[in-house]
This record gives C-alpha cells, sequence and structure tokens, in this order.
C-alpha cells in the first residue's frame, strides 16, 4: 500500500499549491502593510506565478523534412514502442524526450504527439493480445472485468489530465513525474525479482520432479499413472499460452460493448465541448457529465465484484474477493492513472502495470490488459489534443504508423523469448526499466527547460485555461 500513499500525497501536494495559486491570484496588495519594495517584489511573485492577461505559451513545430533529427528521432521511437507495448507502459518517457530534444517540438506538443504514437503501439499490441489465451488458466489473456473496473475511471482521470496541461507549469510537472515514476518503478522492480525467484523454484521443483518419473520403473509408472497424470501441474497449465484461437470466440463481447459505450459517450461529450465558449456554463457542465458515465459502469463491475456475481479471474487466488474499500482505492489509482497519462503525455500503465502486479495478476496478463485499456485513454487523448489543435497531424500520422509496426515486432520477439527462456518475469523486469528510463528522461528534460526559463527570467506559472488559446 506504500506506493499508493506516495501517489496519494503527490497528488494532495499538487492541489495544494494549485489552490494557494489560484487564491493569491485573487488578493489585492492595496491593504498590505509592507514597505513599497516589499510590496512590489510580491506582487512580480504573484503575476510569475499566474498570468492574467492570456497566455504566453507558444507551440513549436518543426517542419516535417527528411534529415538526420527524424531518422534518429524514427529509430528511438521504434525501440520505445518496441519496449513499451512489451511491458505496457506505452513508450511516453521515450517518446516526449525524443519528440523535444531530437526533432525540436515543444513539451507540451511533444506530450499530444507521444500520445498518438502509444495510441498506435497500443491498437497493434491489442490485435496480437485479442489471439491469446491465459497463460495458465482457460480465459483470454486480457482480463476483461478488470479492464471494466479501471478503464472508465482511467479515461476520466485523461480528461483531468488534458485539462491540467493546459494549466499546470513545466515545474510541477517535472516534480510529480519524478517522485511518482521512482516509486512506481522501484516496486515494479522488486515485484519483477520476486517473480524471477518463484520461477526459479519452480523450475527446480520441475527438474526434479522429470528425474523422480525418469527412474521410476517402467512397470510401476505404467500402472500407477497415465501420461496426462505424469505432466506436472506446471506443465498443464502452461498448455493454453502457446495456443491462439479465433477473435470472436476469445473476446467477452459485453465488457468490451460497456467500454465502447464509455469510449463513445466521452467521444461526444468531448465534441459538444468543442462547440462550447471555453469556461463559459455549458463547457464545465459537459466536463462533468463525464463523471457520471464513467462512475456508473465502474460502480456496476465494482458492485458485481463485491456480491460475487463477478471475479477477475486473472488473479492466481480465485477465491479472494475483494473488499469495497480496495475497489474504491483501485478505482482513484485507476484516475490517477488517467491523470498522469493526459497530463504528462505517456501511457497509464506506468501506474496500472505496477497495480496489476501487486493483484497478483501474472506479468503477461497484466501488460495486456494494461495496454487494453491504454488503447481507450491514448485514443480520447488523441481526439481531445486534435480538437484543442494540439500537434501537426502529418507528423502524428508518421509516427502512429511507425509505433504501429514496432509494437508488433516488439510483441513478437518477447513472446519467443518467453517460450526460450520460460521466464514471464522478463515483462516485469522490462516495465521497471521503462518506467525508470521515463524518469530519467523527462525528469532530465524537464529540469533543464525550467534551469533555462530561469536563466532567462520567462514565465513560469499556472496557465490561464479561460483564456488558453491552442
Amino acid at each position: 500500500m506504500g506506493m499508493k500513499w506516495h501517489v496519494v500525497a503527490v497528488l494532495g501536494v499538487a492541489c495544494t499549491v494549485a489552490a494557494a495559486v489560484a487564491a493569491d491570484r485573487g488578493l489585492s496588495f492595496a491593504g498590505a502593510v509592507a514597505p513599497p519594495e516589499e510590496a512590489s517584489y510580491l506582487r512580480k511573485l504573484a503575476s510569475s506565478l499566474w498570468q492574467s492577461d492570456g497566455t504566453a505559451y507558444h507551440h513549436v513545430w518543426p517542419p516535417m523534412k527528411l534529415g538526420w533529427k527524424i531518422v534518429l528521432g524514427s529509430f528511438i521511437g521504434f525501440f520505445g514502442a518496441a519496449f513499451g507495448s512489451i511491458g505496457g507502459v506505452g513508450g511516453g518517457g521515450i517518446f516526449v524526450p525524443m519528440l523535444t530534444l531530437i526533432i525540436g517540438f515543444d513539451p507540451k506538443s511533444s506530450a499530444a504527439m507521444s500520445k498518438c504514437m502509444i495510441m498506435g503501439a497500443a491498437v497493434s499490441t491489442v490485435y496480437c493480445n485479442l489471439k491469446l489465451k491465459h497463460p495458465t488458466l482457460d480465459m483470454p489473456v486480457i482480463d476483461y472485468d478488470l479492464v471494466l473496473l479501471i478503464q472508465p475511471m482511467l479515461m476520466l482521470g485523461v480528461s483531468i489530465g488534458v485539462i491540467c496541461n493546459v494549466i499546470f507549469p513545466d515545474w510541477l510537472v517535472t516534480v510529480l513525474l519524478i517522485i511518482l515514476f521512482i516509486v512506481t518503478s522501484t516496486k515494479a522492480f522488486l515485484k519483477a525479482i520476486e517473480t524471477w525467484k518463484k520461477e526459479t523454484e519452480a523450475a527446480k521443483q520441475s527438474e526434479q520432479t522429470s528425474e523422480e518419473q525418469e527412474y521410476m520403473p517402467l512397470s510401476a509408472g505404467l500402472d500407477a499413472a497415465s501420461p496426462s497424470e505424469i505432466l506436472s501441474d506446471h506443465d498443464r497449465n502452461e498448455t493454453p499460452s502457446d495456443k491462439e484461437v479465433s477473435i470472436w470466440k476469445n473476446v467477452y463481447w459485453k465488457e468490451v460493448g460497456l467500454l465502447a459505450f464509455v469510449w463513445v459517450a466521452f467521444l461526444v461529450l468531448q465534441v459538444a465541448k468543442n462547440y462550447m465558449a471555453t469556461c463559459s456554463i455549458w463547457y464545465w457542465v459537459l466536463n462533468l457529465l463525464q463523471i457520471p458515465v464513467s462512475v456508473g459502469v465502474a460502480m456496476y463491475e465494482a458492485v458485481g465484484l463485491v456480491q460475487g456475481r463477478r471475479v477477475i479471474s486473472s488473479k492466481r487466488n480465485e477465491q479472494n474477493s475483494l473488499r469495497a474499500h480496495q475497489l474504491f482505492v483501485y478505482c482513484f489509482l485507476g484516475v490517477t492513472a488517467g491523470v498522469v497519462a493526459g497530463l504528462l503525455g505517456v501511457g497509464g500503465g506506468s501506474i496500472m502495470g505496477p497495480l496489476f502486479l501487486e493483484l497478483g495478476v501474472p506479468p503477461q496478463v497484466a501488460s495486456a490488459t494494461a495496454t487494453f485499456a491504454m488503447m481507450f485513454s491514448s485514443s480520447m487523448s488523441v481526439v481531445e489534443y486534435y480538437l484543442l489543435n494540439r500537434f501537426p497531424v502529418p507528423y502524428a500520422v508518421y509516427l502512429t504508423i511507425l509505433a504501429f509496426f514496432a509494437a508488433i515486432v516488439g510483441q513478437r520477439v518477447v513472446r519467443k523469448l518467453i517460450d526460450l527462456l520460460g521466464r514471464a518475469s522478463i515483462i516485469v523486469f522490462i516495465l521497471s526499466f521503462m518506467i525508470f528510463i521515463s524518469a530519467l528522461s523527462l525528469g532530465g528534460v524537464g529540469i533543464s527547460n525550467t534551469i533555462h526559463k530561469i536563466e532567462r527570467h520567462e514565465y513560469m506559472g499556472f496557465e490561464n485555461i479561460c483564456k488558453y488559446e491552442a
């Protein structure tokens, strides 16, 4: 539960800072008792934290020309999408620095462009996973009940995160990112070590069992057990993992229909909101209507889980039903993952992956389920960013196609590695590695940008969304 409280603390600090700045903006210095010099300094400080006459932010979109920048960026983006699809994190921690430092986009446009790449990688990964079975159970590798609990809250968080992306200054985004990613990468790495040790023990037990059967007298072996009984439980349970079935038989269409309903409802609300004046009454009404849609579907799944009518089947201990307070925490973390995804331009898998592993979900299922949820959230982010005119379409189309094929390559390679080595913990190690690299790369870029702004005395405060112009 340590990670969860760290996340709560981070969000609390962010909300406190935002509220303090907003309150400071409304204060008047007319009645201050401070000396004129101090009052003047306070006015400058308050002005630097909130700009009241529009926005000073300018987008930088480099021309799409063939050169070393786009070639190097494509190379890095390809490997980022491949590894991101394996770990289920999307790869935004690689995409954003690549788009900012190499190709030359501004940070906020880079966050929007990275969402396009995450969507492309997620779509191809989900297509590959739709045919696969659970590694140990007779069910799909994607846990649809788990997605139905998390994904509606994830999409609600994405909408909040996109708004925060417009409002929050870069320095605050950097602080939140570093704290959050270091905590989640550490948790994922410890889980990877734990999974590796369990796999090693299971392999030793399997070898001992095979040796005992090898030296068993032939007559006794034939009389004592049938060929199917001679196989270990591990061998029998692993049989479905290499098996591909028809998509029509392997998909839970009722759950997918509910997820599609949430996506369409959010899309309609976002399109309608685009025709309303920013900060008007109807603008906020349409924003608030997203709450009953997401909470309603999540509550439908949560009630079923509490009453036992539905189960998160992918958990190793199927009899361990979730309690109401646990479901509340998971839904809250789903919102948090969405806020992170929309705010930072990265995949919500940075939180969902470690969360699913803490639930006891096998690595293959955790990665596939997180990617499935990200497909919905990332595509919604792309729609919202498109409506806000936050990225150039030609660049977005090219990079989306690049990530699409890179994810296919990554999925094929990791499946062969798991079959060869017999260790699914590879996925968890890649997950922790990608999150940690994201913390270093995004954190480094954010710190560098903040230092440059301080040296140039540039505006570093909160943007006024009501006066924001895309």
